[in-house]
């Protein structure tokens, strides 16, 4: 069992109240204590899969005063070791498989905002993935070139970008849009130098490896989309995940990028259609693991503008594959 803490800081004249509302929950442990005459301090331990309702009955019973504040933390140890009691042992197998196995919406959003945002170090790493990635490429070597993906920070954008589509969060979405686009045009460009200047590398395999597409390419890039939602959506260690994402998307690029460098236009169709294929199959992916795993906002019209935006980003993305799918068939055969 997981146990996470919550302090919620609440004006005094609200206590009472809440003392009474916070008893529906299922929580482990509770005390407070006065921290001013006109504040009260309530700390809840909880088990990790009720965080989120907790959560939710704090944000909309405060939306309006905003005179609640709650802190969440992640429990590594607590003593004297708790159980969830009789009531737990008493659920039905259906019941346990619908409970939540994720983070909560609102530890999960706080993570998405600071990966939608293009920071200095987002563009460093970008810059010395690309450029180590192209080494890699040009050397043949698959071992730099898998180096290069352990540093690409590709994963979060592009997770983001399928978050906020779930939730309907037009701004943290178009952000999340600015961040992806940064983090391929980077990579490209680089590539487009040295293309420029020095000749392709046509003995590479791992250059050869991008100029060739095949329907199995849009599997693996559905698997690594999955792979690193759900990763995310558990918040386990992204590193590994990560690397699968950024294989699907930073060689192809830079592949992309060096025949834009020479002008071999015509040949730069494959790895273009490989890194949209995989951008596409990362995002639909993505989009399903979110969809299935139960994010939604908690307001009724917050959930409406939700509904719409998963549903058609749901479809634009199917779509997109399916074209792309067609063209890969037609390519081969």
């Amino acid at each position: 069992m997981e146990l996470q803490l919550i302090e919620v800081y609440i004006p005094v004249e609200r206590f009472t109240a809440f003392q009474a509302e916070i008893e529906e929950y299922n929580i482990l442990a509770k005390w407070h204590s006065k921290i001013s005459d006109n504040e009260q301090l309530v700390k809840i331990i909880i088990d990790k899969r009720n965080t989120e309702e907790i959560l939710d009955f704090l944000e909309v019973n405060d939306e309006k005063t905003q005179e609640i504040r709650a802190i969440l933390y992640n429990i590594s140890t607590y003593l004297p070791r708790l159980t969830t009691g009789e009531a737990d042992d008493k659920k039905t197998e259906e019941e346990k498989q619908k409970e939540i196995t994720r983070a909560s919406r609102h530890e999960l959003y706080n993570v998405v905002q600071s990966s939608s945002r293009t920071s200095p170090t987002f563009i460093w790493l970008l810059i010395l993935s690309a450029i180590v990635a192209t080494a890699g490429i040009v050397k043949d070597s698959a071992a730099i070139v898998i180096g290069a993906m352990v540093i690409a920070p590709l994963i979060g954008p592009f997770t983001a970008l399928s978050f906020s589509a779930i939730l309907g969060d037009y701004k943290l979405m178009k952000r999340s849009v600015l961040t992806c686009i940064s983090g391929l045009i980077i990579p490209i460009g680089i590539a487009m130098i040295f293309g420029l200047l020095f000749p392709l590398p046509i003995n590479s395999h791992e250059f050869l490896a991008r100029t060739n597409i095949e329907l199995m390419d849009i599997v693996v890039a559905i698997a690594a989309g999955t792979a690193g939602a759900m990763s995310f959506a558990k918040r386990v260690s992204e590193t590994l995940v990560g690397v699968m994402v950024s294989v699907a998307l930073l060689p192809p690029a830079v592949v992309f990028g060096m025949m834009i460098g020479a002008m071999e236009f015509h040949e730069a169709i494959t790895p273009l259609l490989l890194l949209l294929v995989n951008i596409n199959a990362i995002l639909l992916s993505a989009i399903i693991v979110f969809w299935t795993s139960g994010i939604q906002p908690v307001n009724w019209s917050e959930i409406q503008v939700a509904n719409t935006s998963k549903t058609y980003a749901l479809m634009f993305v199917a779509i997109v594959i399916i074209i792309l799918a067609i063209m890969v068939y037609v390519i081969n055969f």
